[in-house]
């Protein structure tokens, strides 16, 4: 089977791999278990300047990426997954879906990036400036994913922040392949919650003890303090969490 694969449409095609090419990811990189192909949006403007973006129209501060270099970007993206497709034996298995990252979109969650690393890859669309031309999101079906509830100076950032959530997840990639579901927004027993507190050696440093229970050798008590616990952090921290979790889990 062909391995997972990002294709990345960017003006700062330098920025990746980036830390995804380092540690595990960079390892599983090097492996094979998930590709990278990366494009400059620039390649695709239509004048001598190489200019991507314009002034609004209706007016307002910023720029705007141009429809027209935006979609054969994605034109070109297209045709790349078809090479890869033919390369790859038999191809992905799927159609990738196309991410735009952009502080209006869906929320990406433990449950979307789990999606995502079940498909064959995605292609993502790093915006920069004050965004894209609506147009082109429209013709081309383009999902848009925020990271989060803040602004960042463009979509890179946030498409490494994609990129690693979903890596961390293919077959192969963690040491530890138990580790995924363990942590918060995990999909075992404790799904839904954040994680549980944390101890390793020294038993005691500067007059603070690790809980005793975690040394007791008792999986059943230990299994039971971390769920109360990764329940009581929820509660007080992301009330929001812990109401949608007890509705699911009453």
């Amino acid at each position: 089977m062909a391995a997972w694969r990002s294709l990345v449409l960017t003006l700062f095609p330098e920025m990746f791999p980036g830390p995804l090419g380092q540690s595990l990811a960079g390892k599983a990189l090097d492996k094979g278990l998930w590709a990278l192909d990366v494009l400059d949006i620039r390649d695709f403007a239509r004048d001598k300047h190489r200019s991507v973006d314009d002034t609004p129209f209706g007016g307002g501060a910023g720029m705007v990426m141009r429809p027209d270099v935006v979609d054969a970007a994605l034109g070109a993206a297209q045709e790349t997954w078809a090479r890869r497709a033919r390369e790859d034996e038999g191809g992905s298995g799927g159609e990738a879906p196309v991410l735009y990252l952009s502080p209006r979109g869906r929320l990406l969650t433990q449950d979307r990036v789990r999606e995502l690393a079940a498909g064959p890859g995605v292609t993502v669309l790093c915006g920069r400036y004050e965004g894209v031309d609506e147009r082109v999101l429209e013709a081309r079906d383009v999902q848009e994913v925020s990271v989060g509830d803040y602004i960042l100076s463009g979509g890179e950032t946030a498409a490494l922040v994609l990129m690693d959530a979903v890596i961390r997840l293919l077959p192969g990639v963690m040491g530890n392949e138990a580790s995924p579901g363990e942590e918060s927004f995990g999909a075992d027993a404790f799904e839904g919650l954040l994680e549980y507190p944390l101890y390793t050696r020294p038993a005691e440093w500067q007059g603070r003890k690790v809980p005793e229970v975690l040394s007791s050798g008792h999986h059943e008590k230990i299994r039971l303090w971390r769920q109360a616990q990764a329940e009581e952090i929820t509660k007080r921290r992301r009330p929001d969490l812990w109401a949608r979790y007890r509705k699911d889990k009453p």
